[in-house]
């Protein structure tokens, strides 16, 4: 399946940020939050310095070999955008960057704070050219307050905004076990998932109004809010979460849910040892006896009140026994059947070919036309029946859309090009 062909007949609808163009100047803080506008239509310019940025050092890199347009991650993160190079230390450069912004709906930028406003780029600065003008501002800790101007990385905002805390192991399993990080870049997708909320929200607010406006996003305070129930339960309780081997942080001890099968695989039974009613362990319970492996769960003292509670424990060792006999896909296809939340702990050669996912067609093949292949991707994240998303090509290359933008849409002449190529410019 092509790029061009990838939703059948809704390949050519336009996506529901038809329209709007947003002009990003963001590096792996900020580029995850263009992709999301991009792959939905938005006609999203990504501004580099000349030679590119350097979130296109970022491995893996196609065959291992390293360079600023072989960067596997930077193709994922900027998938749909177009490019071009800017020095925006230079006054030309500073010019055309302005001329851009005078037709742009959102600016996206994860400069460090105040650096914009120096250059004369800033919201005050740019909204007397197009008062409509939404502008986003993604830096580590805002725009003001003690850490302003502090330097930060993915695993430094896992630490300072809670999320470490919460993971990690059991004192039973592993004593004393540090916390540990998510990895992945967690921090920078839960910033760009909440500047993207922000955007659309302003957008929003300017069709109703007209208006644009400003936004100072914390990739910090993002964090922060993404604590599931951590800061939730302090305020309310007092009580501090504890980390759970291989489940949700909590203050008390809580049952295992993650259990090992036949073969070594693993299933997630969501704390089905606690979170049981009668009549669910009945089903369960049945369900074991039927392969002689029940034990003592038919008995009524766990159908008397508080009875599950109060022996949670127990169920779950008798469950982990009975798991041990069964294979993952007949664990969780037997869960499922008889109504339980459970599912198999699968790795990406799970994945990767799985039928359900190939149904939705979640994989799409996006063409490279300068390597002359095409390569797998993560698709959509949902399927519109009426402006579909999806990736309309690859990350651009360094540079490639100088000439179509500067040229073709700000009137720059092919000569003038030239020149500010070689004054590095672009």
């Amino acid at each position: 399946m092509t790029t061009e062909s990838m939703q059948g007949p809704q390949a050519d609808l336009p996506g529901p940020l038809d329209g709007i163009r947003v002009l990003e100047l963001a590096d792996e803080k900020g580029q995850f939050c263009g992709k999301l506008m991009a792959d939905l239509g938005a006609d999203v310019i990504k501004i580099e310095p000349p030679g590119g940025q350097n979130s296109r050092l970022i491995g893996p890199f196609l065959a291992d070999k390293p360079s600023r347009e072989t960067s596997l991650s930077f193709w994922h993160y900027n998938t749909s955008k177009r490019g071009v190079t800017l020095d925006l230390n230079s006054k030309e450069g500073q010019r055309l960057y302005r001329e851009l912004a005078r037709t742009a709906d959102v600016v996206l930028e994860t400069q460090p704070p105040g650096r914009m406003p120096d250059l004369g780029l800033g919201y005050d600065d740019l909204s007397k050219l197009n008062p409509s003008l939404i502008m986003c501002s993604l830096t580590p800790f805002g725009q003001n307050g003690p850490w302003r101007d502090f330097l930060s990385c993915d695993l430094l905002h896992l630490a300072a905004g809670g999320q470490m805390a919460s993971s990690g192991y059991d004192q039973e399993d592993v004593p004393d076990a540090p916390p540990i990080a998510p990895g992945g870049g967690n921090a920078w997708h839960i910033a760009g998932h909440y500047a993207y909320i922000g955007i659309l929200a302003a957008l929003y607010h300017r069709d109703m109004t007209g208006e644009g406006q400003y936004i100072d996003a914390s990739i910090h305070e993002a964090c922060a809010l993404t604590t599931e129930g951590a800061i939730a339960i302090y305020l309310s309780t007092g009580e501090v979460v504890q980390r759970h081997t291989g489940r949700h942080a909590s203050p008390d001890m809580s049952t295992r849910i993650q259990l090992a099968t036949k073969g070594g695989d693993w299933v997630n039974v969501t704390r089905s040892g606690s979170n049981l009613t009668p009549a669910r362990l009945k089903v369960l319970a049945e369900w074991m006896d039927d392969h002689g492996m029940a034990q003592d769960l038919l008995d009524e003292k766990y159908y008397a009140p508080d009875g599950i509670l109060e022996n949670a424990f127990h169920i779950t060792d008798v469950m982990a026994q009975f798991f041990e006999q069964m294979t993952q896909s007949e664990i969780w296809q037997g869960g499922q059947e008889r109504d339980f939340p459970w599912g198999g702990v699968r790795t990406l050669d799970d994945i990767i070919g799985d039928p359900h996912l190939e149904e939705r067609e979640f994989f799409v093949e996006v063409e490279h036309p300068e390597l002359g292949q095409s390569f797998t991707y993560p698709g959509a994240a949902a399927i519109y029946n009426g402006s579909p998303w999806k990736i309309s090509r690859r990350a651009p290359l360094v540079g490639e859309h100088n000439q179509e933008i500067l040229c073709g849409e700000l009137g720059v002449s092919l000569e003038e090009l030239n020149l500010l190529a070689e004054s590095g410019v672009v």
